[in-house]
C-alpha cells in the first residue's frame, strides 16, 4: 500500500499518472497548500522541503519498515524500480530515461513555475521577469518538440519521463502559451491525456479543490508575501 500526500499541482499530478497506470493500491492523503498543510510536523517528518508530494511506501521490497520519499522525480524512480514499470529494461534505455527525467526537474518544471508566477501570481507585473521566462519555457518546449520528432514518446516507449513532462505543458489557464508551433509536443500531449489511466489521473483534481481562487491568505502562505491581485 502506498500512502500519497497529494495536492493536484503538476508535481502532483506525475505520481497518480503512474499509480493510475500501474494499479498499485494507494491511499490519498491530502496536502492542502494554500492552508499551509505542508509546514506541519507530521508532513515534514517525511518531505523535510516542505514541498509536495510525497510518499510512504508500506510494503517495501525489502520486507523492512515503511519507505517514505520525497521529490516527485525520486518519486517516479522509486516506484517505476518497485514496480518495473515504465523505466527502460537495458542500461541505454534507462540511460534516455532518467535524463529526460532529469531535464524535466531541472529544467521544463522549474522554468514553467516561474513563467506561471511571474505571469499569474506576481503581486505586480515585472516586464524583464515575465520575457525572460516565458521566452525559456518556449526555448525547452522546442528542445521537447525536435526530441518527438520521429517518436511517440520521449524515451520510445510511454515510460516516467513522459509522466513527469506531461502536467507542465501549459498548465495555467490564465496565462496561456501558444503552443501551435510545437506539432510534436501537441500530438504527444494529446496522446496521453486520452489514456484512460490519465484521465482518471487528472479527475482527481477536481475532488482536492483544483478550481479555488486564489486568497491574499492563500499567496501569504504559498509565496510569503502578500499579493495585491490574488
Amino acid at each position: 500500500m502506498i500512502d500519497l500526500h497529494y495536492w493536484p499541482t503538476p508535481n502532483g499530478h506525475k505520481i497518480t499518472l503512474f499509480l493510475e497506470e500501474v494499479g498499485l493500491d494507494y491511499t490519498i492523503h491530502p496536502v492542502d497548500i494554500g492552508a499551509g498543510d505542508q509546514f506541519k510536523p507530521d508532513y515534514l517528518a517525511i518531505s523535510p522541503n516542505n514541498k509536495m508530494p510525497a510518499i510512504v511506501d508500506r510494503a517495501p521490497a525489502d520486507g523492512g519498515a515503511p519507505i517514505s520519499v520525497f521529490e516527485s522525480g525520486a518519486i517516479l524512480l522509486y516506484l517505476a524500480n518497485k514496480t518495473g514499470r515504465f523505466f527502460a529494461d537495458d542500461l541505454r534505455g534507462k540511460v534516455e530515461v532518467n535524463q529526460w527525467l532529469h531535464w524535466q526537474m531541472g529544467g521544463l518544471g522549474p522554468m514553467t513555475g516561474q513563467y506561471g508566477h511571474f505571469t499569474v501570481y506576481a503581486p505586480e507585473p515585472i516586464a524583464y521577469a515575465i520575457d525572460r521566462y516565458t521566452r525559456e519555457v518556449l526555448r525547452l518546449l522546442g528542445v521537447l518538440d525536435k526530441r518527438l520528432q520521429g517518436r511517440e514518446f520521449i524515451a520510445g516507449d510511454y515510460s516516467i519521463a513522459d509522466m513527469a513532462a506531461h502536467p507542465w505543458i501549459n498548465p495555467y489557464t490564465k496565462a496561456p502559451l501558444d503552443l501551435t508551433p510545437f506539432a510534436n509536443v501537441r500530438r504527444w500531449h494529446a496522446a496521453i491525456a486520452a489514456r484512460p489511466a490519465a484521465q482518471r489521473a487528472y479527475a482527481l483534481a477536481e475532488r482536492y479543490g483544483a478550481q479555488r481562487e486564489m486568497t491574499p491568505e492563500m499567496h501569504q502562505i504559498l509565496f510569503g508575501t502578500p499579493s495585491t491581485h490574488a
